[in-house]
Formats: structure tokens, sequence, C-alpha cells
């Protein structure tokens, strides 16, 4: 990465000052703080401003670095920057950490009003909808009245689907990636084991752990069983195989002999160093909850997108197992039959779930193209 390059970006935060927001199950939160940033600038329409919603185990940070020392940029710095699909020389773009988070968010670690503790498990389920109407109120404070686009990958595309049906009157374009309506079975199933092997850590202590003493076995074993599911069979078999770390170790023991193994064993114990076990638990139970058929159509996919205004781009991956293409085209029929402005592409990849957060040159002109032809439109207007 050449860092002189990257654009030096810093984290903000708003607060909400009511008394009481309420949440969709009925319970309240007080002072709520949402950690977010931005790139680029706000034009003086402020008809270019496009809000990205990340997945599960993302932040704020969608590009940029904080600094020259930075290891490596945003999570979506090959889509985000200067002559980039989403090119911040010419759009304002806000990311904001989701509510329940723990990356500057209010969510389970964060302390409780008036107590010197965590909230831990006394923090209030949250959902999609309470994600969105948070940052319906970053977006308000920000004396935004319309986003040119919203933007977002898995749990970030259920956001945007939210999005388009709740404040349809807000957003020019929706873009949602590589996401579903709602869970499947497999999803949900694939989520509880990963909750069980957190919950199941002797330090979970229900919840009630300490920075010192945390479930960091639960969740490493939460990550890897999450990471397989963003992959593919043809991406493990590419990149792994059967190969073994070091052939000439003794063999047959239960050590981790094969690269597969090393590899998400790698990538459990570099999670637990920046994410919260009760917020996994909170954000998982989040998506598994999300049905916008039920909530917006009364079981009818058709009917959820009755309110929706947005001109579509909807993008799916070939390899995507864990949301598949079907899903996608759930939604494009959906919203076809509300005579909705839809197109759909299916891009042909190797590499699972997690492929659109790799640089692709198909994504990169398919979205820049898309953006440019909406705020040609609004600039006409």
């Amino acid at each position: 990465m050449n860092r002189e390059l990257n654009q030096i970006v810093e984290k903000q935060f708003f607060s909400i000052k009511d008394k009481n927001f309420t949440l969709q199950c009925g319970k309240s939160l007080k002072d709520i703080t949402i950690a977010y940033e931005t790139f680029g600038r706000l034009n003086a329409k402020k008809n270019n401003a496009i809000l990205i919603l990340h997945a599960l185990t993302k932040d704020s940070h969608a590009a940029g670095i904080y600094d020259h020392k930075d290891e490596k940029p945003g999570w979506w710095d090959v889509m985000i920057g200067p002559g980039k699909a989403i090119d911040t020389d010419i759009y304002f773009v806000i990311c904001s950490n989701i509510l329940g988070g723990c990356m500057g968010s209010t969510g389970p670690a964060s302390i409780m009003p008036g107590k010197k503790r965590p909230y831990g498990m006394n923090f209030p389920m949250v959902t999609i909808t309470d994600m969105v109407r948070v940052q319906k109120r970053l977006i308000d404070h920000l004396k935004i009245e319309k986003l040119l686009a919203v933007t977002g990958g898995s749990l970030g595309g259920m956001q945007v689907l939210e999005w388009s049906v709740r404040y349809p009157d807000m957003m020019e374009s929706a873009i949602p990636i590589a996401t579903t309506m709602k869970h499947s079975a497999l999803s949900i199933a694939f989520n509880e084991v990963a909750r069980q092997a957190i919950t199941s850590d002797p330090n979970w202590n229900n919840g009630n752990y300490s920075q010192e003493k945390k479930p960091d076995m639960g969740l490493s074993v939460a990550r890897m069983i999450g990471h397989i599911t963003y992959l593919s069979d043809k991406s493990m078999r590419l990149k792994f195989g059967r190969k073994m770390q070091d052939k000439k170790d003794a063999p047959f023991t239960f050590d981790s002999k094969f690269q597969v193994e090393s590899y998400l064993k790698y990538q459990g114990q570099k999670f637990v160093t920046r994410f919260d076990a009760n917020s996994f638990l909170y954000i998982t139970k989040a998506a598994d909850y999300f049905d916008l058929e039920e909530q917006h159509g009364d079981g009818s996919p058709v009917d959820s997108f009755l309110n929706a205004k947005a001109r579509f781009l909807v993008i799916s991956y070939s390899s995507d197992w864990l949301y598949p293409t079907s899903e996608s085209k759930a939604i494009v029929n959906a919203l076809k039959k509300n005579r909705l402005d839809v197109s759909f592409c299916e891009i042909e990849s190797e590499w699972g779930h997690d492929a659109f957060l790799l640089q692709d040159k198909r994504l990169d002109k398919m979205i820049k193209g898309f953006l440019a032809s909406v705020y040609e439109k609004t600039e006409d207007n």
C-alpha cells in the first residue's frame, strides 16, 4: 500500500440525546452515540451524498487511513476514493458504525448511563430497522435531505433494502449487493452455531466478562464458522487444497497440519483483538430477525416494495452460497412487479460471498456508471 496516496480520514461521533429512543423490541435507549466517517465533500446543492452501510464485522472505517503509520486502509478502500468507482472527487461519502456495534457506536460494550459497568446482556435487542432509524438521524444531523445513493453488501445490503422502503423520499438510488430479504434456515443455523460457540465459552459469564478475561476462544471459533460461509468451495480448493503447513512435521496428530486449518485459526485469533463477543451475538440475531416481507409486505415480497421509489442496481455473485443469486433475483422480481427502475447483474466469481470486498473491475465499472447516470439526472433536474 502506498500510504502517501491514501486519504487521511477522522472518526467522528454523533449523539442522539432523546430521553428515550424506543426500539422495535419496545425497550428504549438513552444517549445513543454513533461513530461515523466521511470522505470527499458535500457540494452546494447537497445532492452528491452516498451512504455506505457495512457488513457484520466491519465498521465506519470504509476507506482511507487515520495516519501514515496505518498498516492497511479501510475495508472498502478498493471502491471508495479519488478516481475510484465511488469517486470522492465527485461524491460525499458517509459510513457509520451500526447501532449495537463495538467500534465507537453504542452497543453491549458501552457503559450504561448512570452506571460504571457495560450493558452486557442488559443491552436491548436491536434490529435492522433500529440501525436504519439511527442512520436516518445522522443524515438529518448532516442536513442532507436526499441521498444520491445508499449501498452496502451482505448485512449492509439488508440495511439498503430497509432504507428503500422506510425512507423512500430520502434516496435517489439503492445498490444492494450480495444480500437477501430474509435469512434462510441455513443462514440462521450457521449464526446459531457461532453464537453457541461464544455462550459456551466459560469466560462469557452470561455476557458479564471483563476486558482481561474475555470469551476469546468462543469468539474465535464463531469467526472461523462465519469465515467458512464467506468463501466458496472452489476458492478454498484453489487457495489451500490439501496442502500441508510443513510436510516434515510428524503425521497423524491433532495439530493444525493443513494450511486451511492454520488459516482459519489465524482469522479467529485476529478477530478477537478487534471485536466484542456480545456485539457479535446481537448483530447476528438482528440479521436473523430481519424479514422485509413480513415487516413491510405482510408476507409478500412484492408488497414489501410498495413504498419504494429509488432506482435500483442489484448485484449478486455466482459462487455466493450464503446469499445465492436466487435471493437477489427474488428482490429483482419484486421490484419489477412494482414497476421500479431496476438493473441486475450476477458477477461470475470463484471467491464466494466476500467477493464484493475484493478489487473487481466489473463491479467498479457497474457502480461507477450507475452512479454517474443517477447523478447526471439529479443535476438536470
